[in-house]
């Protein structure tokens, strides 16, 4: 049996990364093989650029941001995802192709048609079956970093930029689940954690229980 390919996204503090912490534990716990995964970092190399990427105290070129980014894809595609996937697991991934949009394209302003031949690239045209699209107003997400930030007394490179910039990345996020409204779902994160939770299985257990890849 195909496994299935569940996808994460949302701006920085959106909560998403908790929430599939949450859940790919309740599925464990209900005998469903699960591989939880992100980007950047979802490999051993993945790890080491994820670490120079995102260092604020490093000078990253937007470009040299773009390509690093997709090579770090393009290694998580061909070593985790696909074996993954062709094992029948369920794969979830804290972020994927649709962060290089949101984040490169509307945030730094690159081109929609060379995000796409980059995107298309690293990817082999793998897309998720599903995404879930963790909503939360950017003041609130900069509340949220801020918070995070000082309990660990480091701030990584995204969280310091402009209200601006994360608000076009919040805004092509939504022209994504415009564009593609079966693949993905909004999430409101402004309640609490446990309510996000229950929105979350609310869609894909259903989702997972049709597949055959959730039984109880």
């Amino acid at each position: 049996m195909a496994g299935t390919f569940i996808t994460f996204e949302g701006i920085d503090g959106s909560g998403k990364s908790t929430q599939l912490r949450l859940l790919a534990n309740h599925l464990k716990e209900h005998r469903c093989n699960v591989l939880a995964t992100r980007e950047p970092g979802g490999t051993a190399i993945g790890l080491r650029l994820r670490a120079a990427l995102l260092d604020a105290n490093e000078e990253v070129d937007p470009l040299t941001e773009l390509l690093v980014f997709a090579a770090d894809r393009a290694q998580h595609v061909r070593r985790v995802l696909k074996p993954a996937l062709a094992e029948g697991l369920v794969v979830i991934s804290d972020r994927y192709a649709d962060a290089t949009v949101a984040y490169q394209g509307a945030g730094r302003g690159f081109q929609p048609e060379l995000i796409e031949e980059i995107v298309r690239l690293a990817t082999e045209g793998l897309k998720p079956d599903l995404t879930l699209l963790f909503d939360v107003s950017v003041g609130e997400s900069t509340n949220r970093t801020t918070r995070r930030s000082n309990a660990r007394n480091k701030r990584d490179r995204l969280d310091i930029e402009h209200s601006d910039f994360h608000e076009r990345v919040r805004d092509a996020y939504h022209q994504i689940a415009i564009s593609e409204p079966e693949r993905v779902k909004i999430i409101d994160t402004s309640g609490p954690v446990e309510a996000t939770q229950d929105q979350v299985r609310s869609i894909l257990l259903p989702f997972l229980k049709t597949r055959g890849l959730l039984t109880d």
